[in-house]
């Protein structure tokens, strides 16, 4: 049965959506492993053509799994481990067996996640970060340079705690600064921001700033990562760089009155254009 087919070229349509991808640096909805996929189907169709109309295979994907990230040359990943698509493992870092990290994610030089760590997508994590049993990432975190993490509160050489593990939650897209640590057992909340050098013993709400040690909440922070100003008559203080509006719902309990908090920035907001000193 004929099928009407809209005018213009397709491959061409789908570089040129590449190329918008490139310029706004927003990943496209396709990769370039769906364009393979695309092409080994186009040319299915091409020898079935010649064969007068003859049935004619796929040709499968021989790529493995394995080579659809980075590793590199220096850096080890157990067998058992699971790395999602798209993910890069720099210099010296060892990912050990069972850890499953997501899609889009980096480590830095020198990380190690252990096994039973769970990672989701688009992580960055920078130099020199351990990544403990009992620790789950959620999505879109930012762990700066040599971070601490752990997962016992009361730690002794002479006592085997493996099995009692604490868990240790970092919600979806919360910063860890520099050289920050973040004692075991507890719930950084989503888009939190944990300042450089702080020391984090209990729960951070969603959207909060601390710094210190102990760390202590000293403001609220924009998800694009804004110290929030004091609100206005109506209790809404807008983010500088966004423009996103956000409110205190209760004491101690912040929410953004645009965006929930679970939904990705739309695809305008996802890049930067001003430095962090242009905002003051």
């Amino acid at each position: 049965e004929p099928v009407d087919l809209e005018d213009g070229e397709p491959l061409r349509a789908e570089c040129e959506a590449f190329l918008r991808a490139i310029e706004s640096r927003v990943a496209p909805i396709t990769d370039g492993q769906e364009g393979l996929g695309v092409l080994r189907t186009l040319d299915a169709c091409q020898r079935s053509l010649a064969a007068g109309g003859a049935p004619v295979g796929v040709i499968p994907d021989t790529v493995s799994a394995a080579r659809r990230y980075f590793i590199h040359d220096t850096a080890v990943v157990d067998e058992g481990a699971e790395i999602g698509v798209e993910t890069k493992v720099w210099h010296y870092s060892h990912i050990m067996k069972g850890a499953r990290i997501g899609k889009r994610c980096s480590f830095g030089q020198n990380v190690n996640v252990d096994g039973g760590v769970i990672i989701g997508d688009n992580v960055k994590v920078q130099n020199n970060v351990s990544i403990y049993t009992g620790i789950v990432i959620e999505d879109d975190v930012f762990l700066g340079p040599s971070c601490v993490l752990t997962n016992v509160t009361n730690p002794r050489s002479q006592v085997n705690r493996r099995g009692v593990y604490e868990k240790t939650l970092l919600r979806r897209g919360c910063t860890i600064g520099a050289n920050a640590t973040i004692v075991c057992g507890i719930t950084i909340g989503r888009y939190a921001f944990v300042g450089a050098g702080a020391v984090v013993t209990k729960d951070v709400s969603d959207y909060a700033l601390v710094v210190g040690n102990p760390a202590r909440k000293i403001a609220w922070m924009s998800r694009h990562g804004h110290k929030l100003a004091d609100p206005g008559p109506d209790g809404i203080v807008r983010c500088p760089e966004s423009g996103l509006r956000y409110r205190e719902v209760t004491e101690g309990e912040l929410e953004c009155l645009d965006l929930e908090a679970e939904a990705p920035l739309p695809a305008e907001m996802s890049v930067g254009s001003k430095p962090y000193t242009d905002f003051k």
